[in-house]
């Protein structure tokens, strides 16, 4: 057997984070950061994670504004994972409430397996969690059964909460929760049908017979025993944790006591093989060790006290040297991703600049067009064809002693009576010169008072001072102008999302969409915005 204590230093690495020593769960809690795969950043933007408040006794469903507002910004946290290859962190929490939101909004109701799931549905699960983290390597296996559990488990909850405690009120049973706003009738009515049958009425029994039969039922939330053994390592420095402190302690409460007598019990008797183990009066070997002493044998291919998806064989008999190449894997897909998505920043922003320079050239050329078209106007006789033939033909400056002018190379234009005509020709730019002066008077008369309001509306908050871009120059009517305003006056400081609801008739169902204040300002300033995500 292969020791916790070896594989401990191993383990605490999750993919280059040391656990600091002697800090308390709190400060260890508020010290882990969520890293990101598109920025430098390491703390995640701050947001707020909305509640319903249609119920009154329950906290309702979340639509994951959180990271809904990660997708708009293109900031993906990288997901982390143990020594065992299951997930941890606060990534890896919020991917499985996430997941669940998905699993639940956009898998129909129906009485199937989910194996009988349409792939195209299940395909667009995993790109909205690839979308929105990074998993890793082969980590769709693990979204999609991640996702099978949550859809079965929704489906369980709509069964115990909502139906079987109405099942003689129909008027109850005929509109979906309120809650649960995504839910079409028709899908409804069907599901209801199928959850009164008799077929399922016996399934039913069976499966309640078999859940009371479980004796020692934990008190894990979604963190699991990944989450719980991970927490341990940062707060028991230096402590060997194996399976049988994890089953003790998924069965405690916040404060540390066990209120089931049963499990109490047998918590004690792990208490005491613990320390006949430690003081040498008991020897452990593989799978003989102190979980199974307390507990009894274990059922074939499964484990207690380390979580769904890990045999006996992977606990008891993997080798430290595979362990950590496990670990070294997993950092080199990170990387492997971490590389792609440079690649892809870099070729979008040579995409950028090949076009910025494309654009520029076409509006060079038009300005040009558009001064020989005045010299057209403004000089009788002129062909701008002359002048474009000089300028390709004579790089240098005409009137420098140094060019040459012999040999009738190089053209020379003559104007009849020039003092004449360019007397009236500058009268004419002169006026318009001063209409085009007194438009800029006005325009910037305009902005001083946009600007004095502004300084009134901040004296008004709380004598917050906020920075105004200047829009004086931006090419865009005086409305968008006052919009962007607007959007950094009010909206950027309060770091608010603006919500809309889509109509039925477009995706089907009605669907939330998030747009950023940013968006708005690129927007209002005539630039491209990204497209936003919609959440379900």
């Amino acid at each position: 057997m292969v020791s916790q204590q070896q594989t401990k230093d191993s383990g605490s690495k999750k993919l280059g984070m040391v656990a600091p020593q002697g800090k308390s769960s709190k400060e260890m809690k508020s010290s882990k950061k969520m890293k990101f795969a598109s920025s430098s950043a390491e703390t995640e933007p701050t947001s707020q994670t909305t509640i319903s408040d249609d119920s009154k006794t329950g906290r309702g469903m979340s639509t994951m504004p959180r990271v809904v507002k990660r997708k708009l910004q293109k900031l993906r946290p990288i997901v982390e994972y143990n020594k065992r290859g299951k997930g941890i962190g606060q990534a890896h929490s919020e991917m499985q409430s996430y997941i669940g939101v998905l699993a639940s909004s956009r898998v129909p109701l129906v009485d199937k397996k989910w194996s009988q799931i349409p792939k195209d549905i299940k395909e667009q699960i995993w790109e909205a969690v690839d979308m929105a983290f990074v998993v890793g390597q082969g980590g769709k296996k693990s979204v999609l059964s991640s996702a099978a559990k949550k859809w079965k488990d929704f489906m369980s909850t709509l069964t115990r909460h909502y139906i079987i405690p109405y099942t003689n009120d129909k008027e109850k049973l005929s509109q979906p929760p309120k809650i649960y706003k995504f839910i079409e009738k028709a899908q409804w009515d069907a599901f209801v049908a199928s959850r009164l049958s008799k077929d399922f009425d016996s399934v039913h029994s069976q499966h309640a017979q078999i859940r009371e039969k479980l004796e020692y039922n934990h008190r894990l939330s979604r963190k699991g025993y990944a989450g719980l053994e991970d927490q341990l390592e940062e707060t028991m420095p230096g402590v060997e944790i194996d399976r049988s402190t994890l089953w003790k302690r998924a069965r405690q409460d916040k404060h540390g006591n066990i209120p089931d007598p049963k499990v109490a019990e047998k918590a004690k008797l792990i208490d005491e093989l613990q320390k006949q183990v430690s003081e040498g009066k008991v020897r452990v070997d593989g799978s003989k060790d102190v979980l199974t002493m307390a507990l009894g044998p274990e059922h074939p291919g499964r484990l207690r006290g380390v979580g769904a998806g890990i045999s006996p064989r992977q606990y008891f008999n993997l080798p430290k040297p595979q362990r950590v190449s496990f670990d070294d894997r997993l950092k080199e897909s990170l990387r492997v991703l971490l590389q792609e998505e440079t690649k892809k920043i870099k070729a979008k922003a040579r995409e950028e600049a090949l076009k910025m320079e494309a654009r520029t050239k076409q509006l060079v050329e038009a300005e040009r067009e558009h001064f020989l078209s005045q010299l057209s106007q403004l000089i009788p006789n002129f062909d701008p064809g002359m002048l474009k033939q000089r300028i390709s033909q004579s790089p240098k400056n005409p009137m420098s002693d140094k060019a040459s002018c012999s040999g009738g190379e190089v053209k020379s234009l003559h104007y009849e009576d020039d003092n004449a005509k360019n007397g009236e020709h500058q009268q004419e730019e002169e006026k318009e010169e001063e209409k085009r002066d007194e438009e800029k008077e006005e325009e910037k008369r305009d902005e001083e008072k946009e600007e004095e309001k502004e300084k009134k509306d901040e004296e008004k908050h709380d004598d917050k001072v906020i920075e105004v871009g200047d829009y004086s120059n931006m090419e865009a009517p005086s409305s968008l102008k006052t919009l962007c305003r607007y959007v950094e006056t009010t909206l950027l400081p309060e770091d608010k999302l603006l919500q809309f609801t889509i109509d039925k008739e477009v995706f089907g169902g009605e669907r939330d969409t998030f747009l950023l204040p940013e968006d708005i300002i690129q927007f209002a300033g005539m630039e491209e915005i990204g497209a936003t995500v919609l959440a379900v």
